[in-house]
């Protein structure tokens, strides 16, 4: 909860640069964010990587791997992305559970921000968005990890793929900023829906035809990436080897 609490006051920062931003381009719009629209979004961000990120998840595959931890799920025998999937289910709950009161707090503070609830619909779409971006985090982690079958060491890889997610999934600032082109490709990768996504619709953004299909896409996504980890997983048992007790 402390944690949680420390983590709100960068915004107070992010709030003055928006102001500064806004100010010296002399414009109340920047691609169809206003200034409020903008602050909302990136307090929706919030929420966004609060589903989505999987902190030590991929580094703890890798290490297993490497330690020869991974013999426990064999033997047992447990079927190792069933039960992390699990127990990231419930960190997540708990971790939900604990932080929801700063974050309440935080939101009554920031309302002014907002342009009220949506509408039912959206609320279910967003609601989905935030449960696949969580399937679309958790399974791209694993595949990470399981490049330790491969390579020695993965910490320095990780830090990069996480340093470029952290630009192409718009939790810097909405991906429509950038120009048309590159914006483009950003929202044709999957990066989009860890943070961008969710945020965008709650925001009333997506709508329509356009809302839907982005979800089906969520959705293929999280699929793909359930269909590459069980892979790479079934790929790198082949090569594994362990001794000792």
């Amino acid at each position: 909860m402390l944690a949680t609490v420390l983590r709100f006051l960068p915004l107070l920062t992010t709030i003055l640069l928006w102001q500064a931003i806004y100010a010296g381009s002399g414009q109340s719009e920047l691609s169809g964010f206003t200034f409020r629209n903008m602050i909302a979004y990136l307090l929706l961000v919030h929420i966004s990587r609060m589903f989505s990120s999987m902190p030590g998840l991929s580094t703890g595959i890798a290490r297993d791997i490497r330690q020869g931890e991974i013999k426990k799920y064999l033997l047992q025998p447990i079927d190792m992305i069933g039960y992390l999937l699990a127990y990231r289910i419930a960190h997540k709950l708990a971790y939900i559970t604990t932080s929801s009161l700063p974050y309440a707090g935080l939101y009554i503070v920031c309302r002014g921000y907002f342009d009220g609830w949506p509408d039912p619909l959206i609320l279910a779409a967003y609601a989905a968005s935030l449960i696949l971006s969580f399937l679309c985090g958790f399974f791209f982690e694993v595949c990470m990890g399981m490049l330790g079958f491969w390579m020695l060491e993965v910490t320095s890889l990780l830090y990069v793929v996480n340093t470029i997610n952290y630009f192409v999934s718009g939790q810097m600032f909405p991906l429509d900023l950038l120009p048309s082109g590159l914006a483009v490709v950003l929202k044709a990768l999957p990066f989009q829906y860890l943070a961008y996504f969710p945020a965008v619709i709650f925001l009333g953004k997506v709508q329509g035809q356009e809302l839907w299909w982005g979800l089906l896409q969520q959705a293929a996504w999280a699929l793909g990436f359930f269909l590459l980890a069980r892979w790479l997983y079934t790929l790198g048992l082949r090569r594994y080897s362990a001794f000792g007790g």
